[in-house]
């Protein structure tokens, strides 16, 4: 009898972009990664999001002329990872509260709402990786409690 393991069944699922650093590789990074994530069959929320405000952080304070940015989306068992990568290792974020009426500074406010955990994993320099992870099968009656993200000093996996 012939029979195959559940690893070597389970399609990999593994999408990667490099972008430009600007508005639009931003925009990009967003609807790329939402048809990929529709492709495999996965939800589009709080994905889509995660990888805007990531997307828009590295194009925002990680960005240097003419340097890009990586989009990196893939599946592990039940969690989907979402990894931005730029070339500001010396501009790690940091969440701050922003005024009630200032127009930006809530990414990584919403980052933390939505994603299970994120963090911070330094790269070859002048590289640094914003990671961010979310279940894709919660328990029944589990709500998302947000994540786990502190910088600069941890990271967490």
């Amino acid at each position: 009898m012939n029979q195959q393991s559940p690893e070597l069944v389970s399609p990999i699922r593994n999408f990667s972009l490099q972008l430009s650093s600007t508005p639009r590789g931003a925009r990009l990074a967003r609807l790329l990664a939402t048809e990929q994530l529709r492709s495999w069959g996965l939800p589009l929320d709080p994905a889509a999001h995660v990888v805007a405000e990531l997307a828009a952080n590295a194009v925002t304070h990680g960005r240097i002329p003419g340097r890009d940015f990586l989009l990196l989306v893939y599946v592990v068992g039940d969690t989907l990872r979402i990894e931005v990568t730029d070339t500001r290792a010396d501009r790690l974020p940091h969440a701050e509260q922003p005024a009630p009426d200032a127009e930006s500074g809530r990414g990584l406010a919403i980052v933390d709402a939505l994603a299970d955990r994120w963090g911070v994993s330094p790269g070859l320099p002048p590289r640094k990786t914003v990671w961010a992870e979310v279940g894709l099968s919660p328990e029944p009656g589990e709500s998302r409690s947000g994540g786990t993200g502190r910088l600069p000093q941890e990271t967490h996996r």
